[in-house]
């Protein structure tokens, strides 16, 4: 897998991230946000929802798992699984489902469920850093993908690696 590392300087930065990813994505891509709490994940959700023309609230799905979105363009299911405790709580929620639409899936604390997921399209580590700051990798799995992610974000950040 290519990966890709930046650092976000600040929320702002945190939601041009976003866009760019957004810009970039399609139906049926897995973009998961793994890292400790406060690190942006639910900022960056906001951000790439709102890039893709969602003008609603976003809300943290924390305590109701998923929250869904439906966007001209496609679905996106938001997840939280940071409260999951038990693989069978997955199965009640009907995991399986969601993944297997054309929705694109958002998924924070991806580690909750890892052995029920597909490859990632796009894995992102999230790091805390100095201040607001944050360090994040991107990891992925498409080549093409990975160079255009890597020539935008390099548009819009210079700490692009």
């Amino acid at each position: 897998m290519a990966s890709i590392r930046l650092t976000l300087d600040d929320e702002a930065a945190t939601l041009r991230c976003a866009g760019v990813l957004a810009a970039c994505a399609q139906p049926g891509m897995l973009l998961l946000l793994e890292g400790p709490l406060a690190a942006g994940k639910t900022t960056f959700a906001r951000g790439f929802l709102r890039a893709l023309g969602h003008l609603g609230q976003v809300k943290s799905p924390t305590f109701t798992v998923v929250e869904s979105y439906y966007l001209p363009c496609f679905t996106v299911h938001h997840f939280d699984l940071y409260r999951i405790n038990d693989p069978d709580e997955l199965h009640y929620l009907g995991f399986d489902d969601f993944l297997a639409g054309d929705a694109l899936c958002l998924i924070e604390w991806p580690s909750r469920a890892a052995h029920a997921l597909p490859s990632a399209t796009v894995a992102i580590h999230w790091q805390l850093g100095v201040g607001e700051s944050r360090e994040i990798t991107l990891e992925c799995g498409d080549e093409n993908l990975y160079k255009t992610l890597h020539v935008e974000l390099k548009k819009c950040f210079i700490s692009v690696l």
